[in-house]
């Protein structure tokens, strides 16, 4: 039971609402989308094939017990389900990070998903699967990465579809090179949204370093 891994590290969770904490992260290769503002091209193919065992034993080297897996899109590959649930048997707190295009199915409910919904400037707007509001519960998390003021009004207008859907935290996350966090937090606070302004805090601690962290 394998599956094919970009790499493995040890680093401070930048995005989610974890951010500032230590976290190892479990990166999947292999995506479904082309983002215009992909910053892990390197994991749209390729891999190295790890078992679920040998995951577990590179996980198991680093003093932490927060986990992410995420990719690529980590739902493309049929046994991520069975080593989330491996590791939360083991007692690790596990966050799944997925591109919002595939159901969440099959997923051991102990697990926090962090929903990414492609905003216009992506180039993959249409891609978001509506079952997976299905999937949702009160822990999850839901991500709208920015780039400029047409994202911006896509993602404050999506809120309006949540109704009757419980998530512990909706992200707005700014594209840095093309979005200053100051005018993305301006138009959150003008509408009284009731949303995180989430800039990358991993870009702030190793801003020359696009791998590892």
């Amino acid at each position: 039971m394998s599956l094919q891994v970009c790499e493995i590290f040890y680093s401070i969770q930048g995005e989610s609402a974890r951010a500032g904490y230590p976290c190892i992260f479990i990166r999947l290769a292999d995506c479904n989308l082309r983002c215009t503002y992909c910053d892990t091209v390197y994991a749209q193919t390729g891999g190295t094939e790890y078992t679920v065992e040998d995951i577990i034993s590179a996980v198991s080297q680093y003093p932490c017990r927060l986990v992410e897996i995420t990719g690529g899109e980590p739902l493309l590959q049929n046994k991520t389900p069975h080593l989330v649930h491996e590791l939360l048997d083991r007692g690790y707190i596990v966050l799944l990070e997925t591109n919002g295009s595939i159901a969440l199915d099959g997923l051991d409910n102990r697990c926090i998903k962090i929903v990414d919904v492609k905003c216009p400037a992506s180039g993959e707007g249409g891609s978001f699967n509506e079952r997976v509001l299905e999937g949702l519960s009160g822990h999850d998390e839901l991500k709208f990465v920015i780039s400029d003021r047409k994202d911006y009004e896509f993602a404050r207008d999506f809120l309006q579809r949540l109704t009757g859907t419980s998530v512990a935290a909706v992200h707005f996350s700014p594209v840095m090179e093309r979005l200053p966090v100051s005018e993305l937090a301006s138009w959150i606070m003008a509408d009284g949204l009731s949303v995180r302004c989430s800039p990358q805090l991993h870009r702030f601690i190793w801003p020359d370093i696009e791998r590892g962290v």
